[in-house]
C-alpha cells in the first residue's frame, strides 16, 4: 500500500561530537569517528540521498514527490571542533551533505556551558573552520549563543539569544542562516512563534521520531544517534523500527540523568544559577 503524503517519514539524525574521548556524563552524547564513518558508509552503500534541513523545508513545500526516494538529514549540535577534524572529511568523502548547529559564544573557545556533564574544555570550532564548512555545502545553522534551557528565560532574553546567533552567523558567513535548533530540544509555542517571527524557516527538536513532512516546519523531530547506537540499530532508526525509537529513546533520557531533572524540576531562577546567571 502506497504511503499517503502527509504520513511520508524521513529521518533526521542528530549528532553532537564526533569523539573517542568522553568522561561518563558526556559519553551518550558522543560517536566514535570509526563508528560514525561505518554510519556514513552505510548510508551511501544503501544510495540515501542527504539533505539539509532547509532543503527538506524546501522540498517538503512542493510536495512527497519532490523529495528523493531515500531522504536522509544529518544534524550536528553545538559545534564542536571535531566535527571539523573528524565529520567533515568522512561527509566529503561520502558526498553527503549535513546541517551544523552552532553555539555562537562559544566560537573559537571552549564548551564551557557544559559545566554538569564536567566537559568544559572540549574544544570549539572557530570561525575560519566554520567559514570552510559553509564553503563545502554544509548549512551552518543557530544554536543560540549561549546554549541556555530557552523555556525558562523570559520572552526578551530567549529572543535575543536566537537572533543573536542567528545575526553572527550572518554577519561571518555573509548568507542567510534560516535553520535554528532549541538547546536541549526544549521549545514552547511561543518559542516557535519567535523562531518563525526572528526570520528562520525551520527549527529542530529531538522528539524521538521520523519527521513526518506534514509537521509543523518549527518543531521538527529528530532521533539522536549516541556511543551505544551500533549498526544494527542505526540501520533500525532509518528503517523506522518500533525497537529502535525506543532504544533512541531510553539513549536520550538516559544521557540526560541524574542531574538533568534535578534542574528541570527547579524554578526559573535555579536554573539560571546552574546554568551561570544566564539572564
Amino acid at each position: 500500500m502506497k504511503t499517503s503524503t502527509s504520513e511520508q517519514k524521513v529521518p533526521i539524525l542528530m549528532y553532537h561530537s564526533i569523539s573517542s574521548a568522553a568522561g561518563a556524563r558526556f559519553r551518550q552524547f558522543t560517536v566514535s569517528p570509526a563508528s560514525f564513518a561505518e554510519q556514513m558508509a552505510f548510508l551511501h552503500r544503501q544510495r540515501y540521498t542527504p539533505l539539509t534541513v532547509t532543503q527538506y523545508i524546501q522540498a517538503r513545500s512542493q510536495g512527497a514527490s519532490a523529495l528523493a526516494e531515500r531522504p536522509v538529514i544529518l544534524t550536528f549540535d553545538d559545534g564542536f571542533a571535531d566535527f571539523f577534524t573528524d565529520a567533515l572529511p568522512v561527509l566529503r568523502q561520502y558526498n553527503l551533505t549535513a546541517t551544523l548547529y552552532i553555539t555562537t559564544a562559544f566560537v573559537g573557545g571552549v564548551s564551557s556551558w557544559m559545566r554538569r556533564e564536567k566537559e568544559t574544555a572540549r574544544r570549539m570550532l572557530n570561525w575560519q573552520q566554520v567559514r570552510e564548512i559553509a564553503a563545502h555545502g554544509i548549512e551552518c545553522a543557530a544554536h543560540t549563543h549561549t546554549h541556555p534551557q530557552l523555556d525558562t528565560l523570559s520572552p526578551r532574553a530567549a529572543r535575543n539569544e536566537m537572533a543573536r546567533s542567528k545575526s553572527l552567523l550572518e554577519d561571518h558567513l555573509g548568507q542567510a542562516v534560516r535553520s535554528f535548533a532549541y538547546p536541549y530540544g526544549y521549545y514552547t509555542v511561543r518559542l516557535r512563534h519567535a523562531a518563525r517571527e526572528i526570520g528562520f524557516t525551520s527549527a529542530c527538536a529531538v522528539r524521538h521520531a521520523k519527521s513526518s513532512i506534514a509537521e509543523d516546519a518549527f518543531r521538527l523531530a529528530r532521533l539522536m544517534v549516541g556511543a551505544d547506537t551500533d549498526l544494527t540499530t542505526f540501520a533500525a532508526l532509518l528503517a523506522d523500527t518500533q525497537y529502535a525509537l525506543l532504544a533512541a529513546r531510553s539513549l536520550y533520557l538516559r544521557a540526560r540523568t541524574p542531574a538533568w531533572q534535578l534542574v528541570r524540576r527547579g524554578s526559573a531562577s535555579m536554573i539560571r544559577y546552574f546554568q551561570g546567571g544566564i539572564k
